[in-house]
């Protein structure tokens, strides 16, 4: 089973897919989303493709640990995926994923509109790795 790590926004949605033993982030996308419905049916054609069998979404928090306005969207988000997918859906705290996305980048000299394009499957693939690190952990405690 693969898991699916999503960064949720208004124009873009990063996608990224787990390899088949959870270990590491092996596929990233980006899904055009300032059209909600066709971004969920979008998402749950490449998790049903790629066998994913669950889901997790970045949940951004404010640095103190509260939830604002972003925070609601993305747990309606996540809600509407599980009812399109079928999937279970767990939260994941994003705090500086996105700043981490753009430190990466720009090491590797992405700008301007490349990095627009890729910035969102970066942060995606940053929630994963996280989301998937945390399990392989709890599982060994």
């Amino acid at each position: 089973m693969r898991v699916m790590g999503i960064d949720y926004g208004d124009a873009r949605t990063g996608v990224a897919i787990s390899d088949l033993l959870c270990t590491i982030a092996g596929t990233a996308a980006v899904v055009p989303s300032r059209n909600r419905e066709k971004a969920l049916a979008d998402i749950a054609q490449l998790a049903k493709e790629n066998e994913v069998g669950e889901i997790v979404v970045g949940l951004p928090r404010n640095m103190d640990g509260t939830e604002g306005p972003r925070a609601a969207l993305c747990r309606e988000f996540g809600e509407l995926l599980k009812e399109a997918t079928g999937l279970p859906v767990a939260m994941w705290d994003e705090r500086r994923t996105t700043v981490e996305a753009h430190n990466i980048l720009s090491q590797h000299n992405y700008h301007g509109k490349k990095r627009k394009e890729t910035v969102d499957a970066v942060a995606a693939t940053l929630i994963l790795e996280g989301y998937l690190d945390f399990k392989k952990h709890s599982a060994s405690f």
